[in-house]
């Protein structure tokens, strides 16, 4: 069980921790502080036990990067991940991940997570000093609104996650589903279908055909042989003229 950890209605109107955090990019130390982070900004935070950890790397950290552009179209100007680990951890840990929507911020001597009183003792999982999980809204470096996890034993994670957090920005927003295209190298077909979805802005994932993607692979999957083939909330939409096709009727709804 980790020791008493504020309330949000303590935080809450406070402004945050101001540390300055030991980064690293192209092999080079870089210290950020926090007013480059939040001045004048308003910043989704969400922090996290550490980096690699399975929910954290499963849910926590993929959910936000999926709704970072939903989250970005409703007023936030970044998506901040902070965890207890060092800057080389931090970078590696990224690179594994699908995560290019998001700042990570290492907060290795757990300075910052100190000063929001989040800093928990995990030596019982050989972690040492670990963040709790939660995750706030910071608007011109002042706490608006903060989602603490439930203070019990073991990792929550009912409250922190990226859907609590859009629901409280705008409980109307509209979140897309994931769309998802196999194609071929050098297929026009694939390239109109392409063309068609980021002329409309919209966020898809493209996984072309490799040696482990092949055409029976995309028959085993669809029920056909021709590419592209799009799924949208894993409902099969088509080819490029079903892409075309459903494109313009969501235009249109």
């Amino acid at each position: 069980m980790p020791s008493t950890l504020p309330t949000a209605e303590s935080l809450q109107g406070r402004p945050v921790p101001r540390v300055s955090f030991k980064a690293r990019s192209d092999d080079q130390w870089r210290d950020i502080s926090t007013d480059e982070l939040f001045k004048g900004k308003t910043v989704v935070v969400f922090a996290l036990p550490g980096a690699f950890t399975p929910t954290c790397s499963s849910t926590h950290l993929p959910r936000y990067n999926e709704l970072a552009p939903t989250l970005r179209a409703n007023g936030v100007d970044d998506i901040v991940c902070i965890a207890v680990n060092d800057a080389f951890v931090m970078n590696q840990w990224k690179t594994g991940q699908d995560a290019g929507n998001i700042t990570l911020i290492p907060d290795g001597n757990g300075d910052f997570t100190e000063g929001m009183g989040m800093l928990v003792d995990k030596r019982d999982l050989g972690f040492g000093k670990r963040s709790w999980r939660y995750a706030m809204l910071v608007k011109d470096g002042i706490i608006d609104k903060i989602f603490i996890e439930p203070q019990r034993d073991g990792d929550p994670f009912e409250v922190s996650d990226a859907d609590t957090m859009l629901s409280y920005i705008n409980p109307n927003a509209k979140i897309p589903e994931p769309v998802v295209m196999f194609s071929r190298p050098g297929c026009p077909h694939c390239a109109r279908a392409k063309a068609a979805l980021e002329d409309n802005g919209i966020v898809f994932t493209d996984i072309s055909e490799d040696q482990k993607i092949t055409t029976s692979v995309l028959r085993g999957l669809t029920g056909r042989l021709s590419w592209p083939q799009v799924f949208v909330g894993g409902k099969l939409i088509g080819g490029a003229d079903e892409v075309l096709a459903w494109v313009a009727s969501s235009r249109e709804a």
